[in-house]
């Protein structure tokens, strides 16, 4: 019985330590990010009066770093709009409006209900070949890994957590653990997004737009 558990145990561990060390690879400095079209910035919940949680606004400001470093050239900020009174894209896309980016430069996915679908949905739907995630260090190599299944050439930056205290940090990392184990699931047998379409065609416009100007 011993030997079956641990059995067990390798077996249910090994698809996490797969996407773990995987989802390692292209995962960089924010200073060494190579010049790339699009930064992805997954959402991350909202505080009670809409604006970003205290993860999102790290990534936020990471990707507001990346934009006015000139490496990117728009902002993909992909978040949960399931319900009227829930809108993760919109708080994303006005905080980096008031932070200075033009808002023709941020592009709005409303459908990105998890990191599964982000990634997909950003190659399926927006056209993204190439692209910076921004996330934090516990979520980057998942989202690296998702990312990669899903057709796309990355590199990632992780930010800071945004909070110190162990209760608020531990719970996620751990979390992390089963979503690991989706990850890999959804990659393997090629999970459709909840919402897969219709085709947007706002990024492609616009960094056609920059390369004729």
């Amino acid at each position: 019985m011993l030997g079956a558990a641990v059995l067990v145990m390798v077996v249910g561990l090994a698809p996490v330590v797969w996407v773990q060390v995987n989802g390692q690879r292209g995962i960089v400095a924010i200073d060494d990010v190579d010049p790339t079209p699009v930064a992805i910035v997954f959402g991350a919940g909202l505080h009670p009066d809409g604006s970003p949680s205290t993860y999102l606004a790290f990534r936020l400001q990471a990707a507001l770093e990346l934009y006015e470093a000139g490496t990117v050239s728009v902002i993909l900020v992909s978040g949960d709009n399931s319900r009227t009174t829930y809108d993760e894209p919109s708080a994303m896309a006005d905080w980096l409006v008031d932070h200075g980016v033009p808002r023709d430069r941020v592009v709005l996915d409303y459908a990105g209900f998890d990191t599964h679908d982000t990634c997909v949905r950003a190659v399926e739907v927006f056209d993204v070949t190439d692209a910076v995630l921004v996330t934090q260090d516990f979520h980057l190599p998942r989202a690296m890994y998702l990312c990669r299944g899903a057709g796309l050439n990355v590199q990632g930056v992780a930010v800071a957590p945004g909070y110190d205290r162990w209760y608020h940090v531990v719970p996620d990392r751990m979390r992390d653990v089963p979503a690991s184990w989706k990850a890999w699931w959804d990659t393997t047998t090629n999970q459709a997004p909840t919402y897969p379409g219709p085709k947007e065609t706002s990024i492609t416009e616009i960094l056609g737009e920059i390369a004729s100007e």
